[in-house]
């Protein structure tokens, strides 16, 4: 079997070519699709995910697929990609210079591989399983700071936030309420990056995908950190309820989502 550090660069090399198409077209005029009210896509997201999924099935055509954009063929292989092709879609579209592609490979379903590349800043950001997260080749560690009160936190809310109850406002208002800050920038990998890289010292968010988060969840568990279910359990990148922090406040964050569920505070 290749080496996962033959997988890694590959998943560089396809995000730096996807990133290079998209700040050529960014700030530009764009077609744009509706997948939902407030769920858009664009065709610099299509093009992106097709230059990425070409690259890598040119190097590992056995391998199987899943993407935020297209349906593909699952062969049954033990390694498969996970990749966002343009996270933080909203924000591309409107000309704020805060998206990247985000892509991540398990190999019989334990996260291997993760890069999360931000063309705008040139932020390349990888993770190789057992062997550490880094930017732009410099180790990355989680940060240090506790308590809660202390605390920069991260988190976004989802495309139906205006009709579904689960909309993530009340965790928000007590985390405000708790933490030094908070910082919703809308583009979740990018986030758990930030985690990853100290600069923010926790993440929250709910009715995420697969796609989204598998990246920066390895890279977090390499940077020294830690990545659970909302309760505090084993978390998967199918489970859409996330929290990921330094380890040091990790306690305090399931507790206080725990009180906000249980309506004691909200």
């Amino acid at each position: 079997m290749t080496a996962y550090s033959d997988y890694l660069r590959e998943a560089v090399s396809a995000a730096r070519i996807a990133g290079q198409y998209q700040k050529s077209r960014f700030a530009s005029t764009l077609a744009i699709e509706m997948k939902g009210d407030k769920d858009l896509v664009t065709e610099v997201d299509k093009e992106s995910e097709r230059l990425i999924v070409e690259h890598l099935l040119s190097r590992f055509p056995g391998h199987d697929i899943i993407a935020e954009e297209g349906a593909y063929l699952h062969a049954g292989s033990p390694c498969r990609w996970i990749i966002d092709p343009v996270d933080g879609t909203t924000n591309y579209a409107h000309g704020y210079p805060w998206f990247c592609s985000s892509i991540a490979l398990e190999v019989e379903g334990e996260l291997v591989v993760g890069v999360i590349y931000n063309p705008i800043y040139d932020e390349l950001f990888t993770a190789l399983k057992g062997e550490g997260a880094y930017l732009n080749g410099n180790r990355l560690s989680v940060s240090t700071r506790m308590p809660l009160s202390n605390s920069l936190l991260g988190t976004g809310f989802p495309y139906d936030c205006a009709t579904d109850p689960a909309n993530n406002f009340a965790n928000f208002i007590t985390f405000q309420k708790s933490a030094r800050g908070i910082r919703r920038a809308g583009a979740a990998a990018l986030d758990l990056a930030y985690v990853a890289a100290g600069r923010l010292d926790g993440f929250w968010e709910l009715k995420l995908k697969a796609w989204d988060v598998a990246a920066g969840v390895l890279m977090i568990r390499e940077a020294g950190g830690v990545v659970t279910t909302f309760d505090g359990s084993t978390y998967d990148v199918f489970n859409d309820k996330i929290v990921a922090s330094n380890g040091l406040i990790h306690d305090s964050m399931v507790a206080t989502l725990a009180a906000v569920a249980a309506g004691v505070v909200g």
